[in-house]
């Protein structure tokens, strides 16, 4: 490893193609349960918090991979596992008023997907604040398997840095070490 630096700085999130679906996910979110729940409802609370921690441990889990790629890689998987009850909010809210979860070979889930890929389109917030409520669950559904996909990928790519470089621990060993081979020569 010649990179000699103990800790890295991370890049600003805002970058992350993750983080910018995250937040279209959580405007989604928050205009839906809002719309599709009276007021007391206590799914409107769940959903949003989901929606919420799944965005802002990406949030944390950036910010820790300066020391800890571990700690990050839990963080991260917390925000997938957010996303995954948040999934399962929306499917239900489709299954429990009878209404169709659209299939991925169909024309309205293609159209969403390739919406939703480049994972920062500001119009989606505006379409989905214009359209019945389970197209709006629909479309959620759809950047939440996007989402999905992009966090595993990350997770992969977390994965793979601490296979090579191991934890701050270890590397902090391994520098003390060079320095004091150095300071011994």
């Amino acid at each position: 490893m010649s990179d000699n630096t103990l800790i890295k700085r991370q890049g600003d999130y805002h970058n992350l193609i993750c983080y910018r679906k995250a937040e279209l996910i959580y405007d989604i979110t928050y205009h839906f349960a809002h719309s599709a729940f009276g007021v007391g409802d206590r799914t409107i609370d769940q959903m949003v918090q989901a929606a919420r921690s799944g965005k802002q441990n990406i949030v944390e889990g950036n910010a820790d991979f300066e020391t800890s790629i571990e700690m990050g890689i839990k963080l991260i998987n917390v925000a997938k596992a957010s996303f995954a009850e948040l999934l399962a909010d929306y499917e239900d809210y489709l299954r429990i008023n009878e209404y169709e979860q659209w299939l991925e070979n169909s024309e309205q889930y293609s159209a969403m997907r390739k919406l939703g890929r480049d994972g920062d389109n500001p119009q989606i917030v505006e379409i989905a604040k214009s359209r019945p409520l389970h197209t709006v669950a629909n479309m959620a559904i759809i950047l939440l398997k996007q989402e999905d996909y992009l966090l595993h990928q990350l997770l992969q790519s977390l994965s793979d840095s601490f296979l090579q470089e191991g934890g701050f621990r270890e590397k902090m060993f391994r520098m003390r070490l060079q320095q004091k081979n150095k300071t011994q020569q």
